[in-house]
């Protein structure tokens, strides 16, 4: 009995033998070289599209061909920049303006016709003799002194009370807590005039009428500024406050050596904006003070306009002399001001 095997030979030779696939290990058979997409390994021909798109990106274009635009952050192109500097030239024409526009008035002498069509901006004969008939003509010192008095009883009054409310408000546990910061932060949409009489009939009945310290009574804390140090005392971590517990301190101890120092900026921006309010007031110490002795400077100066009615430069010069205390305050706390604009208090 003979076995046969039906065995099928492969066909070799000529182009079939050549494009004959091979049986791998799994069954599965291997494509042929030719028909693989451009690439080292064969798949999808990824190292080829790689070296095309590597070399597309150094050439600075995309995948299909096309220029791209180099971002680089940090960097301005020229034209931001123009754009950037002919906004700030006019946001300062605007805002200061204005004031070199008063200078300019104050120190040109009586020749300089400042009412013409075409005026100079630079005084032609620049002189301080305006500030010298203001002096003469108004006891402008006087009025000086009474509004640093009252700004300084509102500067006073505004660090400490307003830090002392702050730091009960955002570090010490007690009742009504939330409805009492709700009464601060309700009082900010009634406007100032609104309780201006019943402010008055308060320091009447006080005695404080035609006084300075009645002057400056009302505003000795503001509820804007309670809620700044309320903010502030807020950014101090936790933790540190325990750990000063833990330790033993008080309140006033963590008051005193651990909040404090750290809300320094924001006691420089109270101490500003508590100036340039008190010096600036003019309404309320109008309907305060009625003797010409208590005046304050921007209620003092309002003689130049009676007096001086026709002589702007007059009115120019007292303009600056009210002016000069504000520059001198700002620029002696400026670094402490921009620090507690920025940071507000130490972040956790």
């Amino acid at each position: 009995m003979t076995n046969t095997t039906n065995t099928t030979e492969p066909v070799v030779g000529g182009a079939a033998g050549a494009a004959a696939p091979a049986p791998d290990v799994t069954g599965a058979t291997e494509p042929n070289r030719a028909s693989r997409p451009n690439g080292r390994d064969g798949r999808d021909g990824r190292h080829g599209r790689d070296r095309r798109d590597g070399h597309d990106r150094r050439d600075g274009r995309d995948g299909d061909g096309r220029k791209r635009r180099r971002v680089v952050w940090g960097v301005m192109s020229t034209r931001e920049k123009v754009v950037r500097y002919v906004l700030l030239v006019v946001v300062l024409f605007i805002t200061i303006g204005p004031f070199l526009w008063q200078l300019s008035t104050s120190l040109k002498g009586a020749g300089e016709d400042i009412y013409t069509a075409n005026p100079s901006f630079i005084p032609t004969e620049p002189t301080i003799e305006n500030y010298l008939k203001v002096a003469a003509a108004i006891p402008v010192w006087r009025y000086i002194g009474n509004s640093l008095l009252v700004a300084a009883i509102d500067v006073f009054g505004n660090i400490v009370f307003a830090t002392l409310a702050g730091f009960a408000l955002a570090r010490l546990q007690w009742r009504f807590r939330k409805a009492v910061l709700g009464l601060f932060l309700a009082t900010l949409v009634l406007p100032g005039e609104a309780t201006i009489i019943s402010q008055f009939v308060t320091v009447k009945d006080l005695g404080l009428a035609d006084n300075l310290v009645g002057v400056a009574l009302p505003g000795m804390i503001a509820a804007l500024n309670v809620l700044l140090m309320f903010n502030a005392f807020r950014q101090i971590p936790e933790e540190i406050d325990q750990a000063a517990v833990m330790d033993g301190a008080n309140a006033m101890q963590r008051l005193r050596y651990i909040s404090l120092p750290a809300v320094q900026g924001t006691i420089a921006v109270i101490a500003i904006f508590s100036f340039i309010g008190a010096w600036d007031d003019f309404l309320w110490p109008l309907i305060v003070l009625q003797s010409p002795e208590n005046l304050t400077l921007t209620v003092g100066l309002q003689y130049l306009q009676g007096t001086f009615a026709t002589d702007q430069r007059m009115i120019a010069a007292g303009t600056m002399i009210a002016f000069i205390p504000i520059a001198v305050i700002f620029a002696v706390l400026q670094r402490f001001f921009f620090k507690g604009v920025e940071e507000g208090g130490v972040k956790g």
